[in-house]
């Protein structure tokens, strides 16, 4: 039964990490991340990052590359969120000065 759930588990944290990689195309493909909380994934991030370190710390192997996993795919979408609002301000800026 162990075995069953900790197959399940990994299962789960593919899952996880897998539910961001929409987000991530949709972003790009419109350019823009009007719609993304900066904050929700800000703290997506912080915790896989814990979620990885605890895993390491407890030889957990699983949890560490599902949280490291969770943390590229959450992290891609989070930093292109900041890239697009930086850009989306700098127009605005730009539009406002002339």
């Amino acid at each position: 039964m162990k075995d069953i759930v900790a197959v399940i588990f990994g299962f789960g944290l593919f899952v996880n990490a897998c539910i961001f990689v929409p987000q991530i195309i949709q972003i790009w493909r419109v350019k823009s991340a009007e719609s993304i909380s900066l904050v929700t994934f800000g703290g997506f991030n912080v915790i896989q990052s814990v979620g990885a370190v605890h895993g390491y710390y407890q030889h957990d192997w699983a949890l560490m590359f599902g949280m490291i996993a969770a943390l590229m795919t959450s992290g891609s979408v989070t930093l292109l969120a900041f890239i697009y609002r930086r850009r989306s301000a700098a127009a605005a800026r730009a539009r406002a000065q002339g």
